[in-house]
């Protein structure tokens, strides 16, 4: 039996953008700013409430393609010749969520300037208007100064606009901003994100966007492949975690339900690896000390972009102590025996597991004895849990069979994507 859950999608979704964000202080909430300008401009225009929906769900993760630090500043350029390429890779990783398909469209167009086509067709595909809307609220984000007065830079934004209406900007939509842009209260808004998050929280919890846990088994895949396909050095790792963790705890006895929730939480812990730069994730050679400094955050992230969900106080934990030892001396918050439950001691040894085993760029996984070795050297030193090893160890052959057949099945995504 499965139990009930209700978790926000609006605070999931914005925990991602969040995230996503920290690369660069000039990206903060830049995905809840477009999504809340996208959301004064849909009503200027009356667009009904489903097309609010689809607009609002595409801003939050329009920019999800921009995997490098470099894509993602490049984003911040007024004329960026290079939108395409991660607007079409954002638009594949939302068609991997069926409940994200009508945002596909939106999101593959949304770099798309008007004198293509007039806009209104590119290569023979229909452009959606939410597209050049979310076109137009993108462009209006990164133009604003957050160190100036917002109600003095408000001329210069609307000059701007204009001088690219007809050309880059949808020419109908650049005059509903500027009837828009009259508005003092819509500046004093879009530059308080304390005010955007009211908002933006209250209009998803009118449109009832809540997730039971089967729905949130289906995003946490889906977040798992913008966390992973960033790098190929560990394009399936969180896939492989997930499924080791899961199949342990189907060998511990879990109730499904418990064993569901772990699962999720292998898909999502890593989930903090999107503060950090993919140049760091794919440097070939050792990391510099700063470097590995950088890495070491990426589970303090993990945990606080979960703390704020209510309803993922196991998931949250289970994902973000999976570098914690027993012993005390992991990271990032030193917890040892006393304070580390079932669930993040399984996690941690899945994460080894799955790291030692899976296939890298630069090397073959280990094989069967060499990973138990380490595994069991790891038991002895009080770093990971022997109970837990011992279960490893008596069901080697079918939890490997398990954790390769996940990942070689999300490896075809990855080489699609590519």
């Amino acid at each position: 039996m499965i139990e009930k859950t209700n978790i926000s999608l609006y605070e999931l979704l914005f925990s991602l953008s969040h995230v996503i964000d920290m690369v660069d202080t000039n990206l903060n909430s830049h995905h809840e700013q477009v999504a809340y300008i996208s959301f004064r401009l849909a009503q200027e225009l009356s667009l009904e409430e489903h097309q609010k929906k689809d607009l609002i769900l595409s801003a939050a993760l329009h920019d999800i393609g921009a995997f490098s630090m470099k894509r993602r500043l490049e984003t911040l350029t007024f004329e960026t010749n290079n939108g395409f390429e991660h607007a079409e890779a954002g638009a594949y990783l939302v068609s991997t969520f069926d409940s994200f398909a009508n945002l596909v469209p939106i999101i593959r167009y949304h770099h798309l300037e008007w004198n293509y086509g007039r806009g209104n067709k590119f290569k023979g595909e229909a452009v959606p208007l939410a597209s050049h809307l979310l076109h137009l609220a993108d462009r209006v984000a990164i133009l604003i100064n957050k160190r100036e007065n917002i109600l003095s830079q408000r001329n210069s934004i609307v000059k701007i606009i204009k001088d690219y209406s007809e050309n880059m900007l949808h020419p109908n939509l650049v005059k509903v901003f500027e009837k828009l842009s009259y508005k003092d209260d819509f500046w004093f808004s879009v530059i308080n994100t304390d005010i955007i998050r009211k908002d933006l929280k209250k209009i998803f919890k009118n449109w009832g966007l809540e997730l039971n846990l089967a729905d949130l088994l289906d995003l946490s895949k889906f977040y798992s492949r913008i966390i992973d396909f960033r790098s190929n050095f560990t394009a399936t790792h969180s896939k492989g975690v997930a499924v080791t963790a899961r199949e342990i705890a189907n060998l511990l006895g879990w109730s499904q339900t418990k064993a569901i929730k772990l699962e999720i939480a292998g898909y999502l812990h890593d989930l903090g690896k999107l503060a950090v730069p993919a140049e760091i994730l794919e440097k070939p050679g050792k990391l510099t000390a700063d470097e590995m400094n950088i890495i070491k955050s990426h589970t303090f992230y993990t945990y606080h972009a979960l703390d704020s969900i209510e309803g993922l106080g196991e998931i949250k934990e289970w994902a973000a102590f999976h570098h914690e030892r027993l012993d005390g001396t992991g990271y990032p918050f030193k917890h040892d025996e006393k304070r580390l439950s079932v669930g993040s001691r399984v996690l941690s040894v899945a994460d080894i597991f799955t790291a030692l085993t899976e296939d890298r760029p630069y090397r073959a996984g280990m094989d069967k004895d060499k990973t138990l070795l380490i595994l069991d050297s790891m038991a002895k030193e009080n770093a990971i849990d022997g109970n837990i090893v011992a279960k490893v160890m008596e069901n080697y052959d079918l939890i490997d069979n398990i954790r390769e057949l996940g990942q070689n099945n999300i490896k075809k995504d990855y080489n699609l994507l590519r």
